[in-house]
Order: C-alpha cells, then sequence, then structure tokens
C-alpha cells in the first residue's frame, strides 16, 4: 500500500531535488533516509559509535561491498544521521592525481571545501568561522571590559580569547591561531580581501598572496605537517560552535590499489597512522569512515601489504551476512535483491512530485515496478546488484511520462532501452555490449604503473 502523500512532512521542494538527481543517475545530497532500503539495521551501532565521538574519542569504519552494492550511497546516509545528530561532514573521493590518500594537506583541503551541516551546504568553513568570531565578540562585550566602538580594542581582546579558546591546539600549531587572530582583526578594520585570503590559507588553498600571510607572520603553505595539527584546530572550532564533531568519509579508497608501488604503500600507511591516531585521542570529535571494495581489503594490492593496517581491520565474517555484528572495524554490504529494488522503487515513487499522484499510483503499480527491475536485471546480464541506478533513471523517466501525459500508460506504451554510451564501466562489462570504435581503449603496451608493479615480484 502506498504512503499518503497528505501523510507526509516531506516538502515539495525536497522532494525534486531527490527525484532530480535520480532522474541523472546521481545520488541526492539530501533526504537519502526516504529511500534507503537495507541499512538500517546499522544504525543503533554507528549512532551509539557517533554518541562516543560526541563525548571526546575518535572513531575509525570501514565499509566494504562490490560495485553496485551502495557504498556511496551508505556514505550519504551516515552524512545525514550525522547531521541529524549535531554533527558537520565531510567527504572526500580519493584519487591518484587530485587526492592521494598519502597527502594529508590534499586531503585536508579538499575536506573543508565540502564541509556542510544541516545550516551550511556549502561555504560552511566560512560560516563556521563567522559565526565563531560572532561568538567570541559577544563573550568579549558581554565582560563589559571593552567599549564597542573601539575597534582596536575590541580585535585585541577577540584575539586574546581566541588565543585562550584554542588552548593546546594553539600550543601545537601557532600558525592556527595566528590565522584565525589575524582574520579577526583584518574583519574589525574592513580589510576583507585579507580576511578572505587568511581563511583560504587556513583551508590549505594554495597560491595566497605574500602580503596576505605576512598580515599573520606565516610562512609557507599548509603542509603534510600542518594539516593534521590543523584538523585538530577545526573540531574545537567546531566543538565551540554547538556542534558534536565531523564525520569524514574517504570514499573509494580502493583507488590506491592502481598507483605505483610506493605511493600505494605510502597510502597504506598514512592510513594505518590514521587509524592509530583516532583510538589514541589526537582527533577527539572525529568519525572517519572508509569505502572499499572487498579486494581492496583483502587481496595482495591492498590492506593486506600492510601486516599492522591488516591487523586493525581484520574482522570475521560468519557464512551469513544476517550475522554480522555492526560494531565490527568492517561492515559489509550486500547486492541488491529484486524485492529490495522494487521497495527502493515503491518508496521512490511515493515521493515523486506529481499534480496527478492517484494515476501515478494507478498506472505505476508494484506490478510494473517489479517487471521495469527484472528488464533492467535482465539487460546488465542478470546481476540485481548493479541494476538500482539505471533502475531508478528509468523509473523517473516512466513516472514523467504518467504525471505529464494523462493517456500514457506504461503497460502499453514504455518500451525498456538501454544504450552503452549511459553505461559505466561495470555496467557495460555487465550488459555485453559495446561502445563505437573511438570509445575502445587500444593496449599500447604497459603502463608505467604496471612496471612498477613487475619489479614487486609474483603477488
Amino acid at each position: 500500500m502506498t504512503q499518503s502523500r497528505a501523510q507526509s512532512p516531506v516538502s515539495p521542494l525536497k522532494r525534486r531535488e531527490i527525484i532530480d538527481a535520480l532522474r541523472i543517475g546521481s545520488v541526492p545530497r539530501r533526504g537519502l533516509e526516504l529511500f534507503a532500503v537495507g541499512i538500517d539495521r546499522f544504525e543503533k551501532a554507528l549512532t551509539e559509535e557517533l554518541d562516543s565521538v560526541a563525548a571526546g574519542q575518535g572513531k575509525f569504519k570501514a565499509v566494504r561491498g562490490e560495485y553496485g552494492t551502495g557504498k556511496t550511497f551508505f556514505a550519504h546516509w551516515l552524512c545525514h544521521l550525522a547531521q541529524a545528530k549535531g554533527f558537520a561532514t565531510a567527504t572526500v573521493q580519493i584519487s591518484e592525481t587530485d587526492t592521494p590518500l598519502y597527502r594529508m594537506e590534499t586531503i585536508y583541503r579538499r575536506a573543508l571545501e565540502s564541509l556542510q551541516t544541516t545550516a551550511w551546504t556549502d561555504g560552511a568553513f566560512r560560516s563556521l568561522i563567522d559565526g565563531w568570531f560572532f561568538s567570541l565578540e559577544d563573550a568579549v562585550l558581554e565582560s563589559g571590559k571593552v567599549d564597542g566602538n573601539d575597534p582596536d580594542a575590541l580585535a585585541q581582546a577577540v584575539g586574546q580569547l581566541l588565543e585562550e579558546r584554542l588552548g593546546a591546539v594553539g600550543a601545537n600549531q601557532p600558525q592556527f591561531a595566528a590565522a584565525l587572530r589575524a582574520c579577526h582583526a583584518a574583519r574589525v578594520r574592513g580589510d576583507h580581501a585579507t580576511a578572505e585570503g587568511l581563511v583560504g590559507w587556513l583551508m590549505g588553498q594554495p597560491n595566497i598572496g605574500a602580503g596576505i600571510k605576512r598580515a599573520a607572520n606565516l610562512k609557507g603553505e599548509v603542509d603534510h605537517f600542518l594539516a593534521g595539527g590543523f584538523i585538530r584546530g577545526v573540531l574545537e572550532v567546531l566543538k565551540q560552535s554547538g556542534h558534536k564533531g565531523l564525520v569524514l568519509v574517504l570514499d573509494e579508497v580502493e583507488t590506491i590499489q592502481r598507483v605505483r608501488a610506493d605511493s600505494r604503500e605510502k597510502s597504506l600507511e598514512a592510513l594505518r597512522k590514521l587509524l592509530d591516531e583516532l583510538v589514541g585521542g589526537r582527533y577527539p570529535g572525529l568519525y572517519v569512515l572508509i569505502t572499499g571494495t572487498p579486494k581492496f581489503f583483502d587481496g595482495p594490492q591492498g590492506v593486506q601489504r600492510t601486516p599492522a593496517l591488516a591487523q586493525r581491520l581484520h574482522t570475521d565474517f560468519d557464512a551469513d551476512p544476517k550475522f554480522d555484528s555492526a560494531r565490527a572495524p568492517q561492515i559489509r554490504l550486500q547486492p541488491f535483491s529484486l524485492e529490495r529494488m522494487v521497495e527502493v522503487g515503491r518508496k521512490v515513487r511515493d515521493l515523486f512530485p506529481s499534480e496527478a499522484p492517484e494515476r501515478v499510483s494507478e498506472r505505476v503499480t508494484d506490478e510494473t515496478l517489479k517487471d521495469l527491475a527484472e528488464g533492467v536485471a535482465g539487460a546488465l546480464g542478470g546481476k540485481i546488484g548493479i541494476a538500482p541506478r539505471i533502475y531508478l533513471k528509468r523509473l523517473i523517466g516512466m513516472l514523467d511520462r504518467v504525471d505529464q501525459h494523462p493517456d500514457y500508460d506504461p503497460k502499453l506504451h514504455h518500451k525498456l532501452v538501454i544504450e552503452a554510451r549511459e553505461l559505466t564501466e561495470e555496467e557495460l562489462a555487465a550488459s555485453g555490449q559495446s561502445r563505437t570504435v573511438d570509445d575502445i581503449a587500444l593496449d599500447l603496451g604497459p603502463s608505467s604503473n604496471e612496471m612498477a608493479d613487475e619489479d614487486e615480484g609474483p603477488a
């Protein structure tokens, strides 16, 4: 039975945002909880872990699953859960060229660029700093010791309070506190260019002008060693701004298997060090989630190459996944079943913002959803696990037609056509289709990465 639209609290704007993302095969930024299927069994354990992080611990979780099991969706869902509990969140997609795992300064920069809260989805770090400065100013003015009409006295008093509030962070990473102090002073005197430049430097952005850095006696850029300390600074500012902590998602970590041998070793060691520092209390208030394929966790080019990391992440999985522990270092996601795909389709149908909801419910029945799911899975070689993306795209297209054309009936008019050019590599391989001649990759000999790996001997 479909959910009554009158009973649903979901706004039309949020409905459209969700449907628009699914229409192009993307994961919506918000509202995942409205059509998530099969992952609610993890919620209790993850909530307990988030509560521990909010109390000052650091936590680490690994999510494993083959392509199509919804690792990225799971990460988005966790971020929604965390934001609802008062956390800020950030997602960094690991890649060989843009965000190598062993470059902490790059991870730091990408994390701050993607920082989000329930209040801020874009420019969250700048908004966070603005709000923190306002709270410091209020505290100074409420003390009655400073004249609010004297900008120099206000800047000096706020700077002193800022140093006190950052405490141990400022002692270990004085440049973090110095940049914030100079940034606030620049804002008080109306020098917005310097203030914005210093915020950019704090975010790890390169090529900040020397004149801006001189305003805070800063040298160089935020490098690998500064970045770790600056993360602690951001966690402290988040806490003082009323947030419970930060959830940092490192997505597609398995890509490090394809990099040069030396880069792979450095990445795995960086991951091991991060895990130990979380457990050791260096990052109170930080929850790190990584996603990867089973091959990354169990294969010879992944976690197993670093015994210390493999030991920390080792998890005994029972033959029956229903007995898996959600509290384990690793949790595994299962491929979609036909029943789960139909259930997702039902939820999406009920979310669809239609001007003719009765017609949509009447013509896109559960039987229609099942037929579409079977058709898409069949076109992809029967591999239901990789079918959800195309299935939801086709479902939205069907719902659009029913909504816009009163005489459109999927049973009479719908014909499933899946073209090679709209498929990912995994979907294309499953479908058995081929792209055009221009899209065929030619084997021109071993790549530099492969040549580097040849020196390692057999796996």
